[in-house]
This record gives structure tokens, C-alpha cells and sequence, in this order.
């Protein structure tokens, strides 16, 4: 049993390798089953396809997505606010430092758009469908989510976050920003764009301005109008 999950492990780091260097569509069963070195209907053994695969990768990655936002609870001392402030930076550096993993999670959350949806589920593959691993998918995938509101309900009882707020609605449009900075990442730091913002500077402005968001510090003022006469 133990030699199997090794087994398993190893084709999966292998997936990583190659996806990561490759990329998805350009790696074959046969590359995997070749850099582990087992035969390729060994590798089909334990994956039935690169889709059951590449679900069975994705359920790693939100693994370890949700132990990110468990080591932010687990910190001691903190405000809800500040521990949203770390999760900001853990999940910046989580896309950097493992994009496939990164993307993996990502598009899950497109794949789940679609199978929410009884006309779109049909542009599903159903090789997906069919993975066990998707299914698990389907049962786990909010337990990060759960941690993010968890921090947000701190946050709010302990007076860092503004208390009018609803935590499950305040998360998950953190969680939208968070996933619209990563995208935004390429055209910021591209080196020929017409507007003249560094890449630092743009990710120490989100997250100030995640924070006063979150604190209320943010208030619209109206001009004030000025009383004249025409004579």
C-alpha cells in the first residue's frame, strides 16, 4: 500500500514538473510516465487519464491553498484585519512561487462556474466529470473559503474591520481583488505600457487600499458649494 501511494506521489510531482515547464496541453501520459520512470500503462493505472490527472493535482493544490489560510489563523496576537492583510501576501506569493498550483485552483473555480449551471456544465469535459478527484473537489473546495470568513468574523469582532460588513460577502470580494491582482500582474509589469506604475508600488497601493476599505477609512466627500451671484 505504501509503495502505491509512492507511487502515485511520484507521478503527481512528475505532472507538476512537466505542466509547470511544458505546460499543460504540450505534456503527454508517456512524459510523466517516462520522467518517473514506470511504463505508461502503469502511470493509467493509477490515473485513468491526463484530466483525472490534472483533477487529482488540482485537489493537491487546494491542499495546500487551505493550509495557507490555516497557518494565518493559527497566528497568535493578531487582528482579523491583520491576518487578512498576511493571507493577501501568502496567496500573491502562493501564484508566484507555485503557479501550476496556482492555476490549478483557479481553474477549478471556472470549471465550478460552468457546472453550476445546467447548460454550461454541458462544455465540461467528461473525462472531468468523470474523475474521482473532481468529485472531491466539489466536496473541499469551499473549506478555504470558510477559513477567509472565519478571519473576517475576527476581524469585525475584535474592531479592525468595519462591523457593518457581512463576512461571507466581505471575503469573497477579497478573494475576487486578490485573483484580479494576479491577472493584472502581466500588463502592470509589462515594460512598454503608457502608464508609469511599478509593480511594488501597485501591490503595496492594493493591499493600504484593501485595508481602509476594510477599516471604513475610506469616506466620499461631496465639493462644497460655493454660493455666488450673478450681480
Amino acid at each position: 500500500m505504501a509503495g502505491e501511494k509512492n507511487k502515485e506521489k511520484l507521478i503527481l510531482d512528475s505532472a507538476v514538473a512537466l505542466f509547470t515547464t511544458k505546460g499543460y496541453n504540450a505534456t503527454r501520459m508517456e512524459d510523466i510516465a517516462k520522467r518517473v520512470g514506470i511504463s505508461k500503462g502503469l502511470t493509467y493505472f493509477y490515473y485513468k487519464n491526463k484530466e483525472d490527472l490534472f483533477m487529482a493535482l488540482t485537489k493537491k493544490a487546494f491542499d495546500q491553498f487551505k493550509e495557507e489560510f490555516r497557518e494565518v489563523l493559527r497566528s497568535k496576537g493578531k487582528t482579523g484585519l491583520e491576518m487578512l492583510t498576511d493571507l493577501t501576501e501568502k496567496i500573491i506569493n502562493f501564484s508566484k512561487e507555485q503557479p501550476i498550483y496556482y492555476y490549478a485552483v483557479v481553474n477549478f473555480l471556472e470549471v465550478l462556474k460552468k457546472y453550476n449551471d445546467s447548460m454550461s456544465r454541458r462544455e465540461i469535459d467528461p473525462l472531468i466529470l468523470d474523475s474521482i478527484h473532481f468529485h472531491k473537489l466539489l466536496e473541499i473546495h469551499h473549506e478555504p473559503v470558510k477559513l477567509g470568513i472565519q478571519m473576517v468574523s475576527l476581524g469585525i469582532k475584535d474592531g479592525s474591520i468595519r462591523p457593518e460588513l457581512q463576512p461571507e460577502i466581505t471575503f469573497y470580494t477579497i478573494w475576487s481583488m486578490i485573483i484580479g491582482f494576479e491577472k493584472m500582474s502581466g500588463p502592470v509589469g509589462f515594460e512598454g505600457k503608457e502608464t508609469k506604475v511599478s509593480a511594488e508600488a501597485w501591490k503595496l497601493g492594493y493591499i493600504k487600499l484593501m485595508q481602509e476599505m476594510l477599516r471604513g477609512t475610506i469616506q466620499a466627500s461631496r465639493p462644497a458649494i460655493v454660493q455666488t451671484s450673478l450681480f
